[in-house]
C-alpha cells in the first residue's frame, strides 16, 4: 500500500516525521525561552494545516468543527505551558488522518473499462456504398453490418446472415448465443462466428452499452455514504465542550472572583475534552481492519465500505465467472439410441469443422483421430459432416429443423443426428468453484438472512447451480437494468452485498450497500465499482472479510464507549476540583495510547 502512496500523501509523511524528530530533539534544549520558541515553531510546523483548516471552515460557516477543538485544545494546552504535549496531540493527530486518508482510495475511476463497451465506428449502409462513421451518427431504421470478431455497434435485428453472440459483457451469461434473422442484437456484445447486416433500432444514447454507463454513475451518485463517526460527533461534542469551557472559566470568576483558579479549571477542562484519542484510534482501527483484510487475499477501499461490510446481512452472487469458474466443459451426455461413447465419438469428429466455442469444447472430447469431412458449416446454427461413412449434424435445434429432423424436447447445449436420425444431446457447461458451496454456508452461519443469485444466464443452468451451492433464491435471464431493480428490492428488506466480475456486474455493484469484486477473473469496470476486492477469487474470502469487518467495528466501539467514559469522568470532577495538569495529560494522552494499543488488535484476524 506505501509504495502505491500519490505524491501528496508521501509529503505528508516526510512532514509528519520531519515534526516528530524535531519534537523529540526539542527535549535536548535546556528549559527556558529557546525551547519554549523551538515548541511553538514545531507546532506551527505541524499544526499550520489543522488550523488553517479551521479558518476555512469557519468562513464556510462551519464553526465547531474537528479542527476547531483541537487547535483551541493544543492552544490552551500552549497557554498552560505544557509544550510538549500541545506538539505531541497534534502530531498525533496529523499522523491519524494521514493513515485514514491513505486507507481510501480517493482516485477510483469507477466506469472507465465501461467505455471499451462502445467501439469508434460503425459500417453502415448509405447509397449503396458501405461507409464507416462513428456511431453516434447512425439513424435508427439504418442497415449496419457486423464482421466477425468485431464488437456490435448498436442495439439492432438481424436482417440477413447467422452467427453466433458472445452476450458475457451485458449479460454475464457463460455460452455464446446463436443468432439469425429476426434476433435482436444489444451493443456491447461480441459477434463471435458469421457476418451479420441488422437494422438499427436504437440510437447511441440508448443503446445497452450507455445504459450501462447511465446506471453505474447513477447508482454510484445515489449511493448513501456514511458520514464519519468522529465529524457526526464533533459537531454536537465540539461546541458543547467549548460553551462548557467558557462558561466554567467565566462564572465562578465572576462570582468567586478567583481567576487565576477558574481559567486554569477551564483550560484543563479544554485540554482533557480533546478528542485525539477518538480521532487518532477509529480511523486507526479501520486501517488495522484493512490491512488485516489486505492480508487474507481482500482489499477494502476504505473504511466507510469496511464499516459497511459489517453491516451487511444479505449476500447476493452473480453466476458465471463469480460462482463458477467460466470454463467451459461437456457436464451431460444423453444418448437416444446409440451409446454415450459413440454419440461424443461422432459429435466431437463433426465439431472438428467449426470454432464455435462450444463446438471447440465438444471436440476436445475426442480421444481417437475419426475420419471425418466438413460437408458445410452454417454460422449460428452447428455443423455438418461426414464422420465414418455417417452423416453428422452437430448444432442447435434450427440445424436439426433445417435438415428435417426433429430434436425432443430435451437439455441440450450440442443436438446431434446421425444418417437423418436423432442420437442425443450433449449439454456443456461450467463447473462450480469448489469455494463457493463453503462461503454461501459460512456466511449463513454467521447470521446472513438470506444468500441469492443474479445472472443473466439461462434458468435452467442458474438454477442448477443454485442447488448445487445451497442459495435461498436464483433470479435468471437478468439485464444489468434488471438486475439493479432486483438489487433495490433485496436493499428493501436487509443490506445487501453483491459479489460480481464482468462489466455487466458494474451498475448493480454501484448500487449494493457493499459491491465485491471477483479480482482475478473479474473486469476492470467490476473491479473499480466495488468496494471491495477479493483478490484470488477465493469466495471462502468474503465470509473471512466480513468477519474481520464486524471485529473492526467492534475494536473501534470500544475505543469510542472508553474514550468517552473516562473523558467525561475527568471532566466531571475537574468541574468541583482543581485537576494538575498532568491528569488531564493522562486523561488525554494516556487514553489516546490505549485507545491506540486496541485498535492494532484489528491487525489480527
Amino acid at each position: 500500500m506505501f509504495s502505491h502512496m500519490e505524491e501528496e500523501q508521501k509529503k505528508e509523511l516526510i512532514t509528519l516525521l520531519a515534526g516528530a524528530v524535531l519534537w523529540a530533539a526539542a527535549f535536548l534544549l535546556p528549559e527556558g525561552l529557546w525551547r519554549t520558541l523551538a515548541y511553538i515553531a514545531i507546532y506551527l510546523f505541524i499544526g499550520f494545516e489543522v488550523v488553517a483548516g479551521m479558518i476555512r471552515e469557519a468562513r464556510e460557516g462551519e464553526i465547531f468543527t474537528e479542527e476547531t477543538l483541537m487547535t483551541l485544545a493544543t492552544v490552551g494546552a500552549l497557554i498552560l505551558g505544557e509544550y510538549p504535549e500541545a506538539v505531541a496531540v497534534m502530531l498525533l493527530y496529523r499522523v491519524g488522518e494521514w493513515f485514514a486518508d491513505l486507507a481510501v482510495d480517493s482516485s477510483r475511476e469507477s466506469i472507465r473499462a465501461l467505455t471499451e463497451l462502445r467501439p469508434d465506428n460503425a459500417c453502415v449502409l448509405r447509397g449503396g456504398e458501405w461507409l464507416t462513421v462513428p456511431p453516434a451518427e447512425v439513424q435508427t431504421g439504418e442497415t449496419v453490418r457486423v464482421l466477425p470478431g468485431e464488437r456490435i455497434p448498436l442495439d439492432g435485428e438481424i436482417v440477413s446472415g447467422f452467427t453466433t453472440v458472445d452476450t458475457s459483457a451485458l449479460t454475464g451469461e457463460s455460452l455464446p448465443r446463436d443468432k439469425g434473422p429476426g434476433d435482436e442484437l444489444f451493443s456491447g456484445c461480441v459477434n463471435v462466428s458469421g457476418q451479420v447486416e441488422m437494422r438499427v433500432l436504437s440510437e447511441e444514447n440508448d443503446s445497452a452499452a450507455s445504459r450501462i454507463m447511465r446506471l453505474t454513475e447513477e447508482a454510484q451518485s445515489n449511493k448513501s455514504k456514511s458520514e464519519d463517526f468522529i465529524r457526526r460527533f464533533a459537531k454536537v461534542y465540539t461546541p458543547a465542550v467549548c460553551a462548557a469551557a467558557l462558561l466554567l472559566g467565566l462564572v465562578p470568576s465572576l462570582i468567586t472572583g478567583g481567576w487565576s483558579t477558574w481559567v486554569h479549571r477551564a483550560l484543563v477542562f479544554l485540554t482533557v475534552s480533546c478528542p485525539c484519542a477518538l480521532v487518532v484510534s477509529v480511523p486507526l482501527s479501520f486501517f488495522c481492519g484493512i490491512g488485516c483484510a489486505s492480508r487474507h487475499g481482500v482489499l477494502v477501499k476504505g473504511s466507510v465500505h469496511l464499516e459497511a461490510l459489517a453491516d451487511a446481512d444479505i449476500c447476493a452472487f452473480d453466476k458465471t465467472g463469480t460462482l463458477t469458474t467460466g470454463g467451459f466443459r461437456l457436464k451431460k451426455v444423453t444418448p437416444e439410441g446409440v451409446s454415450k461413447e459413440e454419440l461424443v465419438r461422432l459429435a466431437a469428429a463433426a465439431e472438428r469443422f467449426s470454432s464455435h466455442p462450444v463446438a471447440r469444447c465438444v471436440a476436445q472430447e475426442a480421444h481417437e483421430d475419426v475420419p471425418a469431412r466438413l460437408i458445410y458449416e452454417k454460422p449460428g446454427m452447428g455443423v455438418k459432416a461426414e464422420v465414418g461413412g455417417k452423416t453428422v449434424l452437430a448444432g442447435n435445434r434450427r440445424l436439426l429443423a433445417a435438415e428435417g429432423v426433429e430434436a425432443p424436447d430435451i437439455e441440450g447445449s450440442v443436438f446431434v443426428a446421425a444418417d437423418g436420425t436423432f442420437i442425443g444431446s450433449l449439454v456443456v457447461g461450467d463447473d462450480v468453484k469448489p469455494s463457493a458451496a463453503p462461503a454461501v454456508q459460512e456466511l449463513r452461519r454467521m447470521g446472513f438472512s438470506k444468500t441469492v443469485m443474479l445472472s443473466g444466464d439461462r434458468p435452467q443452468p442458474a438454477e442448477a447451480v443454485g442447488r448445487e451451492v445451497g442459495l435461498d433464491e436464483v433470479y435468471s435471464s437478468l439485464l444489468p437494468a434488471e438486475k439493479v431493480e432486483r438489487m433495490q428490492k433485496l436493499s428493501q428488506s436487509g443490506k445487501p452485498i453483491y459479489t460480481g466480475d464482468g462489466i455487466n456486474d458494474a451498475p448493480v455493484l454501484a448500487a449494493a450497500h457493499v459491491g465485491a469484486a471477483m479480482g482475478g477473473l473479474g473486469s476492470d469496470a467490476a473491479i473499480e465499482t466495488a468496494d471491495v476486492v477479493i483478490m484470488d477469487d477465493d469466495l471462502r474470502r468474503l465470509p473471512r472479510a466480513v468477519s474481520i469487518a464486524r471485529r473492526t467495528l467492534s475494536i473501534a466501539k470500544q475505543n469510542i464507549i472508553a474514550s468517552l467514559a473516562v473523558k467525561f469522568l475527568i471532566l466531571g470532577l475537574g468541574i468541583f476540583v482543581t485537576i494538575p495538569m498532568y491528569v488531564a495529560i493522562i486523561g488525554d494522552v494516556g487514553v489516546l495510547l490505549a485507545a491506540t494499543l486496541n485498535a492494532l488488535r484489528a491487525l489480527r484476524a
